[in-house]
């Protein structure tokens, strides 16, 4: 085959595939078997290894994803992303309603969306090829995520015009991938995704497009950012115009003349939301007048001429089967509920937690009993009440044990504690749980090794304590169950990496009493290694302003234990860093910031930042970042969705913020 035929050939599997692909990934109607789709692509894949020189940026192949990515460059939007703003009752969409007849009048229409709940992206095309994406950001500066998106299948990488535009749409994880990422996930000891708009952000957030292309993501487009197109006058207009140029546009959509038929969309999809292979968290209504959206305006955050309805938290009934109980690393004993398995806002939930035995009391609540379950905040299983009326007398009280359910030890009640403990430093679950801390996110962050490893670990004798972690071979990694090479190689790495970690992940690891995150933080900045902290006395610790006397009589307590003197030099001898490797903060005398001095309290997401990043930043000018808003409190950091503490810093009358100004503010 000369070049000519190749270049003939190619562009016939190209046509081809971009058709059957359109028809399965957009239209959901496959005109072909996926083996003949799979046929053609390997001999795509074929022939553009043979004739490198014919390989172009829109061939499907380059779905497949590319080389892992150093970084993430960051993307400014030509015009900006915002966020909407939220109605949470029928009351807040008449209000909206309103607001909207005083600057218009009467003569105007609304176009009501399904929000779905994912990750918002901008995609730009240069004469109808897909040139770049990126995530939302802040609204203006987003990350750029191009070789990530082109492993979404329905998202064209050629247009059906060649029109130059910018695009806006939802990424998002189908509840079929979700599922099915979860099961790996847990096979392999992983935690698992709290719901499919996590999975989705994280997908597309990590620098190898191999793994966002396992990940099966999808995506809608919902509206046009940037576009010459003059023949445009509504949004419903735009997004029939996307759906010729070849979007996927999401086709649950209704035009509403009226608040009344908005309401009547609202409150059908109340009721239909959970039999959708996606999720959504709400409805987006938006005026439909191009025009009326300019005359309407935005505020510096929010267009006035949309707004996002929040579905209430779903709630449904089951039954509880049993109250199971579990030793925390602090040796409390907790509750929880084993449930008949039923779907929450689209994950199906078998356990919730009841707390402890004053909250078993104060609801009422048996075994057997039927109860209504609901996400608080759509994530976190809690049973809200028991439905006393459907008992049939078989149900049974339940009382806490006096001996810990692991070891047996007497349970006690600390003085001021509502909580069960067993005091039991011995205690096998509370060694375990230890373990998992370790190795845990904001500990010393071990990919790879969730619970389930861990237990493994633990039961086959391997590990005893955490430095145990660091003695750990191959050989004895691959005989636990679903370990194969790649995963214990990726493992080892893990472990490896983490004996870098600056010394407040590890102080948080090791789990001292009443040490939080926060004071890990304090202590590891204000003695700046291990043992200079080891040798601290109760006055050294209570002289700082976070460090209490319970806490500094904890710390000292920890550190005059011979166990803990050894583990920390076994963990020296192999290697894990004990110096704080961060910014050391200012005090507020020392800095000229605007935050010096001043409590700051971060509430909502923020998407160019994470809450550390910022805490970190916003600390080293000698500002303190505070969990809660007072009066105390001189400034407040608004991220998107941000709820109560927005709402009490509005009341108080606090200076507010958006991550832009904050940005701005720290780059000074």
């Amino acid at each position: 085959m000369n070049l000519q035929t190749a270049e003939q050939k190619i562009n016939e599997i190209r046509t081809l595939l971009n058709q059957y692909g359109y028809e399965y990934y957009v239209l959901d109607k496959p005109s072909v078997p996926d083996s003949e789709y799979d046929r053609l692509m390997q001999e795509l894949l074929e022939l553009e290894e043979k004739y490198p020189e014919l390989k172009t940026a829109d061939s499907p192949s380059q779905r497949v994803g590319g080389a892992v990515l150093e970084g993430f460059e960051k993307v400014e939007h030509r015009i900006p992303l915002l966020s909407l703003g939220n109605a949470f009752n029928e009351q807040d969409l008449r209000d909206f309603d309103r607001r909207i007849r005083q600057a218009t009048g009467d003569d105007f229409s609304y176009v009501c969306e399904l929000k779905i709940d994912g990750l918002a992206v901008s995609l730009r095309y240069e004469n109808g090829l897909f040139i770049q994406g990126a995530t939302r950001g802040d609204g203006t500066i987003g990350e750029d995520i191009t070789a990530n998106l082109k492993t979404i299948k329905s998202m064209p990488l050629r247009l059906n015009e060649n029109v130059s535009i910018e695009v806006r749409g939802e990424a998002y994880m189908p509840k079929r991938s979700f599922e099915k990422l979860n099961l790996i996930r847990e096979q392999q000891g992983e935690e698992p995704f709290a719901n499919p708009r996590n999975a989705a952000a994280g997908s597309l957030r990590q620098l190898d497009p191999k793994m966002a292309a396992s990940r099966n993501l999808d995506i809608f487009l919902y509206g046009i950012g940037d576009t010459g197109t003059s023949d445009v006058v509504s949004h419903s207009e735009g997004l029939d115009y996307l759906d010729r140029l070849g979007f996927k546009t999401n086709k649950e959509r209704r035009k509403c003349a009226t608040i009344d038929g908005v309401i009547d969309f609202v409150n059908g999809w109340v009721e239909k939301r959970p039999h959708l292979p996606y999720e959504i968290d709400g409805i987006v209504i938006k005026v439909d007048s191009l025009e009326q959206q300019k005359m309407l305006g935005t505020t510096a955050k929010s267009p006035r001429w949309a707004i996002a309805y929040k579905f209430p938290a779903e709630e449904v009934v089951t039954t509880l089967l049993e109250i199971e109980l579990s030793v925390g690393r602090t040796g409390v004993v907790t509750p929880t509920a084993i449930l008949e398995p039923v779907k929450v806002a689209g994950t199906t939930v078998q356990r919730a937690s009841l707390h402890n035995e004053d909250l078993i009391r104060e609801k009422d609540i048996k075994i057997g009993d039927k109860v209504v379950v609901k996400k608080a905040g759509d994530i976190i299983p809690e049973v809200v009440n028991v439905l006393v009326g459907e008992r049939t007398g078989e149900e049974a009280e339940f009382r806490m044990p006096t001996h810990c359910p692991e070891c047996e030890s007497e349970l006690v009640r600390l003085e001021g504690e509502v909580a069960l403990r067993c005091i039991n430093p011995k205690c096998p679950a509370q060694i375990r749980e230890g373990l998992i801390h370790f190795v845990s996110r904001d500990a010393m962050n071990i990919e790879g090794l969730g619970e389930k490893v861990i237990s493994q670990l633990f039961a086959e004798k391997l590990i005893a304590d955490v430095a145990d972690l660091y003695k750990l071979t191959r050989e004895q990694l691959l005989s636990l169950e679903r370990m194969g090479e790649r995963s214990v190689s990726n493992l080892l790495t893990a472990i490896e990496a983490s004996k870098g970690n600056s010394l407040e992940k590890l102080l948080f690891g090791l789990g001292i009493r009443h040490v939080g995150a926060k004071a890990a933080k304090t202590l590891a900045q204000q003695f700046g290694h291990m043992y200079k902290l080891k040798e601290a006395t109760q006055e050294d610790l209570t002289a700082i302003n976070e460090i209490g006397e319970k806490m500094a009589d904890s710390i000292v307590t920890f550190f005059e234990k011979e166990e803990a003197l050894e583990l920390i030099k076994e963990l020296t001898d192999y290697g894990v860093n004990m110096e704080y490797k961060g910014i050391k903060p200012v005090s507020a005398e020392e800095s000229d910031s605007i935050f010096a001095g001043k409590t700051v309290v971060l509430t909502g997401k923020l998407e160019l930042l994470s809450r550390n990043e910022a805490k970190e930043k916003i600390e080293a000018l000698g500002g303190n970042v505070a969990g809660s808003v007072s009066k105390k409190t001189h400034l407040v950091i608004a991220g998107e969705d941000a709820g109560s503490k927005l709402s009490k810093a509005m009341e108080l009358g606090i200076e507010i913020w958006d991550e832009e100004k904050l940005l701005a503010e720290l780059n000074k």
